[in-house]
């Protein structure tokens, strides 16, 4: 591939976001792909009764029921009795990726009336650190809802922090809901095993209702086989096109964008993304180094959340996380990236 074409794209290499804690803190919304989920929205799959169930348990945390009442005979009104919403201030939403946890979780958002927050786990401990603990529980305290996406472990001591945030803003009222691939109670098993860190879980798992959904991911129902790659004659000519249409096309080395993310916190990944329509990468390869492999997978969350396209050369994306990875304690948290990496070199985004 000529050096012309590889440098007259934009490069993710290039830009170095520094996201404020004023910032995070505006950008705490649902994804804009779910701008308009709603639990009537929500299309649960009749052969799995756990997500029409796990709808209407959120609907009714979200909106405690009010008896209905039916006019009888005579004009008399009978009261019809409704379901109790769940007593236990936070719901946590434990199932595989792909079932639709994360539609839920903005469902009940947009049906929370009041101040309320939405964000990963990253973007909630990354507020703390831009403003400290005290700084943080000062801008959240007080809201109605704490909406908690993709809570999974790569550090304890984050983990502990967290399930901190989660007891001082219970006790200040606010309610909770969170999702994982793995339900509070085996939060980090086969990773950590330090007493402090699973009385910690164990705390925050008293605090939960948990809802377990299963279901087959709705990204794989029309695709099949892995990634798809580029011949570097179609990514150089996927290029020229994109430009041509007037969009911006990024265009980067697999090695270069792995290399940069560690230099960015993955709380400011996200700011590298701004106005750009297509991912461009070359000569993909397999990662054997894990926290190089979390970093882009942490990336690939918010590429997701953008759904933005990535097209590529090299080996298939669903294929770079060797050296045992997927056997290990982060399995399910790769398996989710492979799934979303398949839909986004596919086309198959959400609008």
């Amino acid at each position: 591939m000529s050096d012309s074409s590889q440098h007259s794209s934009a490069r993710l290499v290039d830009r170095h976001p520094d996201i404020a804690g004023t910032e995070l803190v505006a950008r705490m919304v649902p994804p804009r792909q779910f701008n308009g989920a709603t639990f009537d929205s929500y299309r649960p799959d009749d052969d799995h009764p756990s997500q029409a169930e796990a709808r209407d348990t959120l609907r009714r945390f979200a909106e405690p029921a009010q008896p209905i009442a039916h006019g009888g005979l005579f004009g008399r009104k009978k009261k019809a009795e409704a379901q109790p919403a769940p007593t236990k201030p936070g719901v946590y939403l434990d199932g595989g990726f792909g079932v639709g946890k994360t539609h839920l979780l903005a469902a009940t958002w947009h049906a929370t009336a009041g101040r309320k927050y939405f964000g990963t786990f990253i973007e909630y401990t990354a507020l703390v650190g831009a403003l400290g603990y005290a700084g943080a529980i000062g801008v959240l305290q007080g809201a109605r809802l704490i909406c908690i996406d993709e809570f999974e472990l790569d550090d304890p001591g984050d983990t502990m922090l967290m399930t901190r945030l989660i007891g001082d803003l219970v006790k200040t009222g606010s309610r909770i809901v969170a999702t994982s691939n793995t339900p509070p109670n085996a939060l980090g098993e086969g990773r950590f095993a330090a007493a402090d860190f699973l009385r910690e879980i164990q705390a925050m798992s008293d605090r939960f209702v948990t809802i377990r959904i299963d279901g087959v991911d709705y990204r794989q129902r029309d695709i099949d086989g892995e990634a798809v790659v580029l011949s570097d004659d179609a990514y150089r000519f996927t290029l020229a096109d994109v430009a041509a249409s007037g969009e911006r096309m990024t265009d980067d080395a697999f090695d270069e964008l792995i290399a940069h993310l560690a230099t960015v916190h993955p709380s400011s990944y996200v700011g590298m993304l701004g106005g750009v329509q297509t991912i461009g990468l070359r000569e993909v390869h397999e990662l054997t180094d894990q926290s190089a492999a979390l970093r882009f997978v942490a990336f690939i969350d918010r590429v997701y959340d953008a759904q933005i396209p990535i097209r590529a050369t090299g080996v298939p994306l669903t294929s770079i996380f060797g050296g045992g990875m997927l056997d290990g304690g982060y399995r399910k948290k790769y398996l989710r990236c492979m799934s979303r990496l398949n839909a986004l070199t596919q086309g198959t985004v959400e609008a």
